[in-house]
Parts: structure tokens; C-alpha cells; sequence
């Protein structure tokens, strides 16, 4: 990759790190329906102007339908549900789990028709790894704390509202232009949650942390990293941008054990290496044939006009 390509990649990274340790420190002081509505509302106000401008808002007027289903499994659905987990569990295990979705994906696949999501020969130890994965970080880190538990079930239902919207834009929307997706998809959630981030705002001032964090979070981890990530793959392609999902949960892990104090335990670290490793090899193609480009996790997340990559 050129050094652009790595300043992209590089930085991409860190705006889809650094949303669970903003969203941890906004939901201290804010319900996780005021801190969604504002994330959201703040992205649109910057990227629906450029798509109108763009005019990539057009190439959607047949699919309103599926935008507005769209909407509702990857922004509105999943957004929530990380938001009230994160009340729950550290921000770090929040992205260990989401981590998991390039295997939820592939397990939501195995049943579809095409040949090449089919779950075979290492493939199916991918699923097998990522599962045991999964099972190590969520064991060992939320056993016999039911809140905890809670907040795992949360995050999630939430990945695999990801991993649905995921194979619907590959199946529905792979041919239209991402940047009017995601500021139509953002307009509309702030518009469904607006009631309810009403009925649930603050009757107090908020902190400065608070609103700053939501203020990044709109800002930076939504509407500049979806910017910088298209730019990404104009530079480096779908397949190479999509490694973004394996380094995003280990900015975010980091950032948990040195911001926020979180324990960072070995049974963590190993469960995610056994994620990684099980989702490199459920994306992988079989011999001789080309793999499919994983969709980064809104992520997210995946031909390949558009790609789906959570941002938390």
C-alpha cells in the first residue's frame, strides 16, 4: 500500500478504536438514547449535504423500503443495544465481542444459496475457533455477574443486527453509492430516536466529558471515519481496508486498560486471538478460488461499492 493507503488505514483505525471509550464516558452522565440521537444527528448534518451534493442520494428513491430496514438492524438496533451494554461491561470487552461478527456473518450464511459462503473445510474450523473465541472472552470475563451478562447479551444481539445488515447490503444495496447509504441511513435514525432522546434527556447541565464524547463520537468515529475510510478503499481496495476489523478491537482494548483502568486478563487476550484467527479463516476462500472480501465489522460490518463497518 502506498503511504497514503497507511495513514488512512492507520487512522481509520483509531476513529472505529476509540467509540466504546467515548460511549463508556458519555453514558456516566447521559441515556444511551440522547448520546445515540446526537451521535447520529451530528453525522448527518455533515454527510447528507455532501451526498445531496454529490447527488448520491438519488440511486436510492427505489430502495427507501430497504433503507429504512437497514437503518433499524445496523444504526438504530445495534447503536442502542452497544450504548445500554456498555452500562454493563468495560468498553474493552465491548469490542472483543463485536470483534465476532465476520463469524456470525458466516454462520448467518452457511443456510444462503451462494457457493461461496458455504461453510466448509477451513471455513468451518474458522467458525469452530472464532465460537471457542467467543466463549473464552465472554467466560471468563462476565461469568457470575448478572448485569454483566446482561450487557454481553446486549452487545451481542447487537453484532449480529450488524452481521444482518451486513448480508443485506451485499444482497440488495452492493451497487449504489455507500455515502448516500450512510448519511440516508443516519438521517433517518435521528429522526426515529428524536421522541425518545427527548423523553430521556438530561434535567441537568452535562459534564464537559460527556458532551465532548458525544461530540467525537458524531464528529470523528462516524462522519470523518466514514470519509477517510472510502478514501481508503478508492486507495487500497475493499479487501486490504477490511483489516481494519482486526486492529480496531485492539486500539479500543488498549484505550479501556489505560484510560478507563479496565482489567485487561489473559483469558481476554486469548479469546480474541482465537476471534482474529476464526474469522480470517471463515472469510477465506476455498484452494483456487478467490476469497469474498469480509465486510468490515458498519461497521459492520460486506461485489463491493459498499462495505459495512461497525463503528461501535
Amino acid at each position: 500500500m502506498t503511504r497514503r493507503a497507511w495513514f488512512l488505514f492507520a487512522l481509520v483505525s483509531l476513529l472505529w478504536g476509540i467509540p466504546y471509550l467515548f460511549i463508556k464516558v458519555a453514558v456516566g452522565d447521559l441515556a444511551p438514547p440522547v448520546v445515540v440521537t446526537a451521535r447520529t444527528a451530528i453525522a448527518a448534518a455533515i454527510l447528507l449535504p455532501i451526498a445531496l451534493r454529490r447527488g448520491a442520494l438519488r440511486p436510492l428513491r427505489e430502495r427507501r423500503g430497504t433503507i429504512v430496514v437497514l437503518t433499524l438492524t445496523h444504526i438504530t438496533g445495534p447503536f442502542l443495544l452497544i450504548t445500554y451494554g456498555e452500562t454493563h461491561i468495560p468498553s474493552s470487552l465491548t469490542a472483543l465481542l463485536i470483534a465476532t461478527q465476520p463469524v456470525m456473518i458466516a454462520l448467518m450464511a452457511m443456510g444462503g444459496s451462494d457457493a461461496s459462503e458455504k461453510a466448509t473445510g477451513g471455513r468451518a474450523l474458522g467458525l469452530a475457533v472464532g465460537l471457542a473465541g467467543v466463549a473464552a472472552v465472554v467466560g471468563f470475563d462476565a461469568s457470575g455477574d448478572r448485569h454483566r451478562w446482561l450487557g454481553v447479551g446486549l452487545v451481542l444481539l447487537a453484532t449480529l443486527g450488524y452481521s444482518a445488515a451486513a448480508l443485506l447490503v451485499k444482497r440488495k444495496l452492493s451497487d449504489v453509492p455507500p455515502l448516500g447509504v450512510v448519511a440516508s441511513t443516519m438521517t433517518i435514525n435521528t429522526l426515529i430516536l428524536l421522541p425518545l432522546a427527548i423523553a430521556t434527556r438530561p434535567h441537568h447541565t452535562p459534564t464537559s466529558a460527556a458532551l465532548g464524547s458525544v461530540a467525537v463520537l458524531g464528529l470523528l468515529c462516524t462522519a470523518a471515519a466514514f470519509l477517510a475510510f472510502y478514501r481508503l478503499i478508492a486507495e487500497a481496495g475493499a479487501g486490504r481496508a477490511s483489516l481494519i476489523n482486526y486492529v480496531d478491537p485492539v486500539v479500543a482494548v488498549l484505550l479501556g486498560a489505560s484510560v478507563l483502568h479496565e482489567p485487561l486478563r489473559p483469558s481476554a487476550l486469548a479469546g480474541f486471538v482465537l476471534v482474529v484467527a476464526g474469522s480470517w479463516l471463515s472469510t477465506r476462500g476455498k484452494r483456487g478460488q478467490q476469497a469474498p472480501e469480509p465486510a468490515p465489522a458498519l461497521e459492520p460490518t460486506p461485489a463491493r461499492a459498499l462495505e459495512l463497518v461497525d463503528c461501535g
